[in-house]
């Protein structure tokens, strides 16, 4: 009697045929963000890095040139990728576009203005969502999320309170990064690329854990901004920002749309 051939487990899979797979199971031109987002954010390229050609993801991907085209030009409409014509595609800076508040890296807006910055970490832990946090992130109630507490100082002085959730399904790692030495900014750009992002502002009289983490005055309010990440097409982070509402103030300059 002839033996039946067992199915191939993923893992003993060749590239063409885990490509097809994947192929299979998701559009074609997902597959080519996906793969380039993963040369992103496991740091094979970098911001500024020229991607490869279209012409070496199509070998590559073994998908057609029009596949290749859709997709870079949808992560260059997310701001992930630069195109300039002639030249080639590159990585871009990671920041929001076409929107009215850049998420940037505290770290960096502090010494732009030539002062000290610092960081005291005040919680790192796992737990599980909620009902309000499941929804804030789109995973299940009772599903694992990774928590941060940090306060970010200028010179010495409580500037920001960063209470921060991060979906380890989609970002793995995030608590073991050393959060005095890089901030949860500098390390999700690299793990998960910026492709969209959801403020909402508000103030607020804070609780006694603020008024304590960020040294208010007795009388004095709180400038919260709520902010949600999403990378190709999940959401990576969902983050309170508290600011001492006497100490910071948001302000941006806009043109009217043609």
């Amino acid at each position: 009697m002839n033996a039946r051939r067992s199915p191939q487990s993923p893992a003993a899979l060749s590239p063409a045929t885990a490509t097809a797979t994947a192929t299979a199971v998701a559009p074609r031109y997902r597959q080519v963000r996906s793969h380039v987002l993963g040369l992103i954010s496991s740091g094979t390229l970098v911001a500024h890095d020229r991607i490869p050609s279209e012409n070496e993801l199509v070998r590559t991907l073994g998908v057609s040139r029009m596949t290749v085209n859709r997709a870079l030009r949808e992560l260059a409409d997310d701001g992930v990728l630069l195109r300039v014509s002639g030249v080639g595609t590159f990585v871009a800076d990671e920041r929001v576009h076409a929107h009215p508040l850049e998420v940037r890296n505290i770290a960096d807006e502090v010494r732009s203005r030539g002062h000290a910055y610092s960081a005291r970490v005040v919680t790192l832990t796992t737990l599980r969502a909620d009902a309000a946090l499941a929804a804030r992130l789109g995973v299940a109630p009772d599903a694992s999320l990774q928590h941060s507490s940090i306060v970010h100082c200028e010179n010495g002085r409580p500037l920001q309170l960063e209470d921060r959730y991060v979906n380890p399904a989609v970002v793995p790692g995030y608590l073991k990064n050393d959060f005095t030495r890089i901030t949860p900014y500098e390390f999700l750009v690299r793990a998960a690329p910026l492709q969209q992002a959801e403020h909402t502002v508000q103030a607020v009289m804070p609780d006694a854990r603020l008024r304590r983490l960020l040294k208010l005055d007795a009388d004095e309010a709180c400038l919260l901004i709520r902010r949600r990440t999403w990378s190709d097409g999940r959401v990576v982070t969902a983050a309170d920002l508290w600011h001492p509402g006497k100490r910071y103030e948001l302000s941006g300059t806009f043109e009217p749309l043609a």
